[in-house]
C-alpha cells in the first residue's frame, strides 16, 4: 500500500538519470563541487537547479511520507514534551524563588568579595613594589662595592662586579633612569679599569727591564756552581781511578744529586702580568693584549741587544749577557705559565734575532780583542750563559759555534803571550843549577814535571841538572794547557782533546823550541849558558809526557790512552832535534874559545932553532879550558852529549893544528916546531885519554876514543918526524898509518917544510957531510907528491 504512493511520484516527477546521481551523491554525503564546478564550466547551471530543485522536492515528499507514517509516536512525544514544559515552569518558579533568596543572601558576601579583591591587588602592588626596590638596591650595592674595589685597585673584582650588573640585573632593573646611568657607565668603568691595568703593566715592563740583569747573573752564577761542582766530582772521580789503576786503592763512587727548582731559585713577580692579561682576557679584548705585550716586549729586546759604544766590551759584557739570559728567563716562564699569552712561534723568532745578533757581535768583538785572558773570560761567560738557557730549551748553538770561529784568534794570543813570558823566564835565568833545599821544593819543581832522573828521593840540598828556567817554563806550559782546556770545553765539539793536543804541539814547537834555539843560538850567549840550555831541552823533552797527560786529564781523556808509544807529542821529536842543535851551538861556542888559546901560529915558533923542554903555555890554557869543560858538562848534560862536545872539540883542535900547518902566515917549518906541536899533542892525548876512562866513557864507546879524534894531527906529526917519510907514498904503509891525511894537505905542508942550517938537520950536516937520509926521503915524498898532484 506504501509503494504505490512512491512509484507514483516517481514517475510524476519523472526522474532522470542525472536526478539519481544528484540524490546519491546528497544521500551519501558527497561534495557536490566537482559537479557544481563542472555544471558551471559547461555552462548548464539551469539544468543543476533544476535537478537541485527536485531533489529537494523528492526529500519534502519522503519527510511528508515519512510523518504520515509516524504520526502515533509524534502525537505521544508532543504529549510527553508538554509534560516536561509543565514541570520545567515549576522548576523556574522554584529557581526563581531560591534566586531571590540567594541574591538577598550573598549581596553581603559580594561587597566583602569585592573589598577582599581590592586587598588583593593592592598587596599584589606593594610587593612588586617590595621587589623592585630589593633589585634596585641590590644593583646600588653591586655599584657601591665596584666604586669600593676600584678606590682599592682590585680590578678583578670591580670587572666581575661590573659583569655580574651587566648580565643579571641590567636588564631587570625597574627604574629607567637607573638602568640608562648605569649601562652608560658600564663602558666608561671598563676603559678606566683597562687604563689603570695597562698603567701598572707598563710600570711591570719597565720594572721586569731593570730585573733581567739581575736574574740573568743568578742565573749564570747558579750555572757556574753547577759546573764548578761538576768538575770537583770529576777530578775526585779522576784521582780515584788513578788510585784504583796504581793499586793504592780501592775505588768508591758516591753520586750526589741536589735537585734544585729553577723557579725557587728565580724569584721574580709576574703577577702583574697575570693579572692585566687575566683583565684584558675579562674585557674581551685579550688578542689585543697579546700584541701589545709582544711589541713592548720586542722593542726592549731591540734595545737590550744594542751594544754600549761608550763602556769597552770588556767591562760590558757581563752585564750585556746577563740582561739577555734575563729576558729570555722571563719569557719562558712566561711562555710556560700564562696561558697563551705568548705563543712558542713568537719566543723563537725573538730568539732567533737575539743569537744572529749576539753571534755577529762576538765576532767583531773577539776580531778587535788582543787579550787571551780577556778573550777567555767572555768566552767562559758565554759558554755559562748556553749552558743556562739550555736548561729552559733554548738552542745555543749558533753562539758556541761563534766560541769555536774564535779559537784559533784566543790561541793565537795565548801563544804570544806565553812567547813573551818564555823570553822573560830565559832572559833572566841565570844559567845555574838550581839548589833545591826541602822536600816541598823537590815536590814542587821536580816530581810535579816528572823531571825526576830517579824514583828514590834524593839527599837534600840537592842539585838538579837544570836551571830554574825548566820549571818557570813548565809552569808557563801548564797554563796555557789549562787556558787551553778552558777555552774548547763547553763549545759545540764535546771532543776537543785533538784539537788541544794540536795547539800544545805548536807551543811547544813554534814558541817554545823557537825561543829557545834563538836564544842558544845567539851571539852573546856564553859556554857555560849554552850548556846549561841544552841541559835544559832535555829535561823539557821529558817533560813533554807529562803535558801531554796534564792535557788528557783535563779534556777527560784515560791517562792510559796517552801512554802509548804512537801518542807521543811531535814537540819530542821537535825538542830532540833541537837539543842537538843546541849542542851543535855549544861546540861552536868551544871551538871559538879553543881558537882564542890556540893561536897556533902566534904561539908556535915555526923556525926555532932550539927545541922547548916545557909544555907550551896555549896548551896548558887548552888543557884547563877543556878540563872546566868537561867538569861541567859531566855535571849536567848525559854522557852521550859529553862524548858529542868533547869528540867535537879534540877534533877541532886536531884540524887547528892541520890548518896551522897550512895557512899562508906560515911560510916555513922546521923540524923543531914539529917536535914541539909534537910535544903539546902528546899531552893533549893524554889528558884525552885520563877524561875518556875518568868519565867512564870507556865503558860505553868501545871503540871510539877521545884519542882517536886527534888523529889527523897525530898522523901528520908522525909523517912529519918519520926517518923515512916517502912511505906515504906506499898504498900498504898509508893506510895503515896515515889513512886520516890528504895528499893536497900533506903536499903542501911538505912545501913548507925546509931543514936548513938553522934547523936540526942543518947542525947534523956540519958534523957530518953526508946528506941525511930522513931529508932525502923527505926530499922524495915531495918530489913523488908534485908528480901525482
Amino acid at each position: 500500500m506504501d509503494s504505490k504512493p512512491k512509484r507514483r511520484g516517481a514517475m510524476e516527477n519523472g526522474d532522470t538519470g542525472e536526478d539519481l546521481v544528484v540524490a546519491t551523491m546528497i544521500g551519501n554525503g558527497d561534495d557536490l563541487g566537482p559537479l557544481v564546478r563542472r555544471a558551471f564550466e559547461m555552462g548548464r547551471t539551469e539544468g543543476l537547479v533544476h535537478q537541485l530543485k527536485h531533489v529537494v522536492k523528492k526529500k519534502e515528499v519522503e519527510i511528508e511520507e515519512l510523518c504520515k507514517t509516524h504520526y502515533e509516536e509524534f502525537i505521544l512525544a508532543v504529549d510527553e514534551l508538554r509534560g516536561v514544559l509543565v514541570d520545567a515552569d515549576e522548576l523556574k518558579s522554584n529557581l526563581s524563588s531560591d534566586n531571590f533568596k540567594l541574591q538577598e543572601v550573598g549581596s553581603a558576601l559580594l561587597d566583602k568579595l569585592e573589598e577582599l579583591l581590592e586587598s588583593f591587588s593592592i598587596k599584589k602592588n606593594v610587593t612588586e613594589a617590595i621587589k623592585m626596590s630589593k633589585i634596585c638596591v641590590e644593583v646600588l650595592e653591586l655599584c657601591v662595592k665596584c666604586n669600593t674595589y676600584l678606590s682599592a685597585g682590585q680590578f678583578f673584582l670591580a670587572l666581575k662586579t661590573v659583569d655580574l650588573i651587566e648580565t643579571n640585573y641590567l636588564q631587570n632593573i625597574p627604574v629607567s633612569a637607573i638602568k640608562i646611568m648605569i649601562r652608560k657607565n658600564i663602558p666608561i668603568i671598563k676603559a678606566h679599569i683597562e687604563k689603570r691595568v695597562t698603567a701598572e703593566f707598563n710600570e711591570w715592563l719597565a720594572h721586569i727591564r731593570s730585573s733581567a740583569k739581575d736574574i740573568g747573573q743568578t742565573a749564570i752564577g747558579h750555572a757556574a756552581s753547577v759546573r764548578q761542582r761538576d768538575e770537583e766530582m770529576l777530578e775526585r772521580q779522576r784521582k780515584a781511578e788513578e788510585l784504583n789503576i796504581s793499586g793504592l786503592g780501592d775505588t768508591v763512587y758516591s753520586l750526589d744529586v741536589e735537585e734544585l727548582d729553577e723557579d725557587s731559585v728565580l724569584k721574580f713577580d709576574l703577577t702583574p702580568l697575570y693579572r692585566a692579561y687575566h683583565i684584558h682576557s675579562c674585557i674581551g679584548v685579550q688578542e689585543q693584549f697579546r700584541e701589545y705585550y709582544y711589541k713592548n716586549r720586542l722593542l726592549q729586546l731591540n734595545s737590550d741587544l744594542q751594544l754600549s759604544s761608550s763602556t769597552p766590551f770588556v767591562e760590558s759584557y757581563q752585564t750585556y749577557l746577563a740582561q739577555i739570559a734575563g729576558y729570555f728567563i722571563v719569557e719562558d716562564r712566561v711562555l710556560r705559565t700564562s696561558g697563551g699569552l705568548l705563543s712558542a712561534d713568537q719566543v723563537e723568532t725573538m730568539w732567533e734575532t737575539t743569537v744572529t745578533k749576539v753571534a755577529s757581535i762576538l765576532e767583531e768583538q773577539f776580531s778587535h780583542m788582543d787579550s787571551a785572558t780577556h778573550l777567555l773570560l767572555v768566552k767562559d761567560y758565554i759558554s755559562l750563559l748556553g749552558a743556562t738557557l739550555t736548561q729552559y730549551g733554548y738552542e745555543v748553538g749558533s753562539i758556541l759555534e761563534a766560541l769555536d770561529n774564535s779559537r784559533d784568534k784566543y790561541h793565537e794570543l795565548l801563544l804570544e803571550e806565553c812567547r813573551q813570558q818564555i823570553a822573560n823566564v830565559i832572559s833572566n835565568d841565570s844559567y845555574k843549577q838550581m839548589v833545591i833545599t826541602k822536600d816541598s821544593d823537590y815536590d814542587n819543581i821536580v816530581l810535579a814535571f816528572h823531571l825526576q832522573t830517579s824514583d828514590v828521593m834524593p839527599a837534600f840540598p840537592y842539585i838538579a841538572p837544570f836551571s830554574s828556567m825548566v820549571p818557570d817554563c813548565c809552569r808557563i806550559v801548564r797554563s796555557f794547557i789549562k787556558g787551553s782546556v778552558d777555552y774548547l770545553s763547553f763549545g759545540v765539539n764535546s771532543n776537543f782533546y785533538d784539537a788541544e793536543r794540536k795547539y800544545l804541539d805548536k807551543l811547544l814547537i813554534d814558541v817554545l823550541n823557537e825561543v829557545v834555539l834563538t836564544t842558544v843560538q845567539s851571539d852573546g850567549i856564553a859556554v857555560s849558558q849554552a850548556m846549561q840550555i841544552a841541559a835544559n831541552i832535555t829535561f823539557l823533552e821529558r817533560a813533554c809526557d807529562f803535558f801531554l797527560q796534564h792535557a788528557a786529564q783535563l779534556c777527560g781523556i784515560p791517562v792510559r790512552s796517552v801512554e802509548r808509544p804512537k801518542a807521543s807529542l811531535t814537540a819530542k821529536v821537535v825538542l830532540k832535534t833541537s837539543r842537538d842543535a843546541a849542542y851543535l851551538a855549544l861546540l861552536k861556542l868551544v871551538n871559538s874559545k879553543l881558537d882564542e888559546f890556540l893561536a897556533l901560529t902566534e904561539n908556535i915558533n915555526w923556525t926555532s932553532e932550539e927545541i922547548s923542554q916545557n909544555n907550551s903555555e896555549y896548551m896548558n890554557e887548552v888543557i884547563f879550558y877543556l878540563d872546566s869543560v868537561f867538569s861541567t858538562a859531566l855535571q849536567i848534560l848525559p854522557l852521550d852529549a859529553l862524548y858529542k862536545v868533547g869528540c867535537g872539540a879534540l877534533e877541532h883542535i886536531s884540524n887547528s893544528i892541520v890548518a896551522a900547518f897550512l895557512t899562508d902566515s906560515v911560510k916555513r917549518f922546521n923540524a923543531n916546531a914539529v917536535m914541539v906541536i909534537n910535544h903539546d899533542l902528546q899531552v893533549l892525548e893524554n889528558f884525552a885519554d885520563e877524561r875518556f876512562d875518568s868519565t867512564g866513557l870507556s865503558e860505553i864507546y868501545k871503540e871510539g876514543s877521545f884519542r882517536s879524534c886527534l888523529i889527523e894531527a897525530r898522523q901528520l906529526i908522525n909523517l912529519l918526524s918519520s926517518s923515512q917519510p916517502e912511505n906515504f907514498t906506499n898504498l900498504v904503509i898509508r893506510e895503515k898509518s896515515y889513512n886520516a891525511l890528504d895528499n893536497k894537505k900533506v903536499a903542501s905542508i911538505i912545501e913548507k917544510f925546509k931543514d936548513s942550517a938553522d934547523g936540526i938537520f942543518g947542525s947534523l950536516s956540519t958534523r957530518n957531510t953526508k946528506t941525511s937520509s930522513r931529508k932525502k926521503s923527505m926530499d922524495m915524498l915531495k918530489k913523488r907528491l908534485k908528480d901525482f898532484n
